[in-house]
């Protein structure tokens, strides 16, 4: 895989840490071009200049997926700097606490939604429009188990997950002809920043989800990059619109 992005360009969002940080990492190991957008421009920065010292091409956008206007402005500084986008892994996504869907909030509801769902059309709608262009791009959306099934108290996530496959399955439709692949990646519980946090939250909830994995451990970031490069790559050609389960058996059960 170590050559397979040879004069590619990838995108992607939540890149300062995470499942984000180490796939943009793997994109420019494996030769590509990688813009690394984040709400927090400190983070990708370091990312990006640590990448460029290293020998790759790294660019670093503060961007704010739930606000179209910027996600526009980023793929167009994207391809301005790098003259075409062949990936993009659009991961940036946010958790909800814990909520009985009687008890959760509007905001909290809109919140959510606004970065895990709508942040996902957005980076897709302009990602879209510089493919079509090309006639040639593979997008990979990051959605979860949580996509997959449903867990109480865990409603407002859910439902953006859910909404990412289906947003996910109905664009492929729109573009499998035209040169262009959309898949979806299902994260089970993954070692990153976000799931730390929750760990310390919900220790008790958290440590269900533990006991239930078969494979008895966290996944790690690598284990998704790994994914999300096969299905960016020419070995995943015939691959259109399916949600790939990275989760140590959980939903097999």
């Amino acid at each position: 895989m170590n050559d397979s992005f040879q004069n590619k360009v990838a995108l992607v969002t939540g890149a300062g840490s995470g499942m984000g940080l180490t796939t943009a990492k793997a994109f420019a190991a494996a030769g590509a071009a990688v813009a690394l957008l984040g709400d927090h421009e400190d983070e990708v920065r370091t990312a990006a200049d640590e990448l460029t010292r290293t020998g790759h091409k790294a660019l670093a956008i503060r961007c704010d997926v739930a606000d179209e206007r910027q996600v526009e402005a980023a793929v167009a500084q994207t391809v301005a700097a790098f003259g075409r986008l062949d990936a993009a892994f659009n991961n940036a996504g946010i958790q909800s606490p814990i909520a009985e869907t009687a008890d959760a909030s509007s905001e909290e509801f809109d919140r959510v939604n606004g970065i895990n769902l709508r942040g996902v059309w957005n980076c897709m709608k302009y990602e879209l429009r510089q493919m079509r262009e090309q006639g040639s791009g593979a997008i990979v959306n990051n959605s979860s188990i949580g996509g997959l099934v449903g867990i109480a108290g865990r409603g407002v996530y859910h439902a953006s997950k859910h909404g990412v496959l289906g947003l996910t399955k109905s664009a492929s439709l729109e573009y499998a002809a035209r040169g262009i692949r959309i898949n979806a990646v299902c994260p089970g519980t993954i070692e990153t920043p976000m799931v730390t946090g929750m760990l310390e939250r919900e220790p008790d909830a958290m440590k269900e989800i533990m006991r239930v994995t078969p494979i008895g451990r966290l996944g790690r970031p690598e284990e998704i990059a790994s994914a999300v490069l096969w299905l960016c790559s020419e070995g995943a050609g015939f691959v259109i619109g399916h949600a790939l389960v990275v989760d140590g058996g959980y939903t097999v059960q």
